[in-house]
């Protein structure tokens, strides 16, 4: 990229400070033609900014060179005061001087592409602007800082080694070389294949991190999910009425619990109906149930023992026993052994309890693991192809080590994909997509 682009790097609207970054080659004429001269490099100084012989703003100038720089050009920040004519009047200037608009993401793509960062790390960029919770952060933080790129690269040395001895048989077979040398690659290849194996068993803690942990209310109609739903939540988000099938779709909300973010969903009563409206919405709460990371299974007293809310629920989720404060016991029995805990939305009794246990559950879902967490479907894929190449390799090393060797660098740029390395071009439009202008 040989042209300079320039984006306001703060949100729009009024505050008190807004940032005007810019990037390319052009960066210092554009300092002069706007009468701030040339100001010492990572050194902020105060200029007035001129254009066509009005005063755009005294603002705060910062000057980069590169590569130096975030995206590793000549960059410069224009700290102007935050009215929404100062950002226009400068930014129709630049405009003016042949500046273009930088698009979504450009900036960081040039950091990329300038080697500044991979692509691992920049779109880790793009997870810390958008992250919401304190889990979310440190993830972002760890990818930005390199965790998952040093990963990847110990998967690639490994690979390159095992390569290097398959490719030492095939072309130096009559050389002084130990026999069956492509052999010594097995063991090279057998802890790859686990190392690999590992990180994919990760449970997607990675995008349900970055994401949202998937909690899903069910229940019979009227068994309390909507009261539990507006507690948790700490809203009157849903509708609460004493008339069964009063939701009839799938309503979510985000919130926060020990750190994760979490999409909480309360869902329509499980029974037969004729009314089509909620037929649907009972087919609906089906299929969030099926793709729920946990399942709440809500039960009032008097509900029936082998209800169809009780037939969704798996070992792992958590049974509970509603409206404690009507005094009654004669909750359905668990057939399925789970935990379960007794609240009362309506004055608060249990519902410490529930949420320390919700906040546990998430700890040991979404923490630890061997290896730092991946945070992208397309991660998942890359490796998943890089698994099967290796596992091909290994069966191939006795009696075809050139096929191997053509498996082991099928393998190698699978896994340059996920870095950037190959720099596939719809593979790159589609992560800096994502992100906002001006980063």
């Amino acid at each position: 990229m040989t042209d300079t682009v320039f984006a306001l790097a703060t949100p729009p609207g009024r505050g008190a400070v807004a940032v005007i970054r810019l990037s390319g080659p052009d960066c210092d004429r554009v300092l002069s033609d706007l009468g701030a001269g040339c100001p010492p490099v990572r050194k902020a100084v105060v200029r007035d900014l001129r254009y066509a012989g009005r005063t755009l703003d005294q603002a705060l100038v910062l000057r980069f060179k590169a590569p130096g720089s975030y995206t590793g050009e000549d960059c410069v920040e224009l700290h102007l005061h935050g009215g929404r004519a100062v950002v226009e009047g400068v930014s129709d200037a630049l405009a003016a001087l042949g500046i273009r608009p930088a698009e979504p993401g450009e900036f960081t793509r040039r950091a990329f592409e300038n080697g500044k960062l991979d692509l691992t790390q920049a779109e880790a960029v793009a997870d810390l602007i958008d992250a919401e919770t304190r889990e979310q952060t440190a993830q972002a933080l760890g990818q930005l800082g390199g965790a998952l790129a040093e990963v990847y690269a110990g998967f690639r040395r490994d690979l390159l080694t095992a390569l290097a001895l398959v490719e030492a048989e095939i072309d130096f077979p009559d050389e002084d070389v130990p026999d069956a040398l492509a052999q010594r690659a097995a063991p090279v290849l057998s802890g790859l294949e686990a190392d690999l194996e590992a990180a994919l068993a990760d449970g997607q803690r990675g995008e349900r991190i970055r994401d949202g942990y998937r909690i899903v209310l069910i229940g019979e109609t009227n068994a309390g999910k909507s009261s539990l739903f507006n507690a948790l939540v700490s809203r009157d988000a849903a509708i609460v009425t004493p008339i069964a099938g009063t939701t009839r779709d799938v309503l979510d909300a985000t919130l926060t619990l020990g750190g994760y973010a979490v999409t909480l969903s309360d869902t329509a009563g499980l029974r037969e109906s004729d009314d089509p409206v909620e037929a649907e919405g009972v087919r609906r709460a089906r299929v969030r149930a099926e793709a729920a990371d946990l399942l709440l299974w809500v039960v009032a007293p008097g509900d029936p023992v082998d209800g169809p809310a009780g037939h969704l629920a798996r070992p792992g989720d958590l049974r509970v026993c509603t409206k404690a404060d009507l005094g009654r016991t004669d909750w359905p029995g668990d057939g399925a052994g789970l935990d379960s805990l007794i609240v009362s939305p309506t004055d608060g009794q249990g519902m410490e309890a529930l949420e320390r246990w919700l906040g546990a559950r998430l700890a040991r879902d979404l923490s630890g693991g061997d290896f730092p967490a991946l945070t992208r479907a397309r991660h998942r894929m890359r490796l998943q192809e890089v698994l099967g190449s290796v596992q091909a390799a290994r069966g191939r090393l006795a009696s075809a080590p050139e096929l191997a060797g053509e498996d082991l660098r099928r393998a190698a740029g699978s896994l340059s994909r996920i870095t950037g390395e190959i720099g596939v071009e719809d593979v790159l439009g589609e992560v800096f997509s994502t992100f906002c202008i001006g980063k």
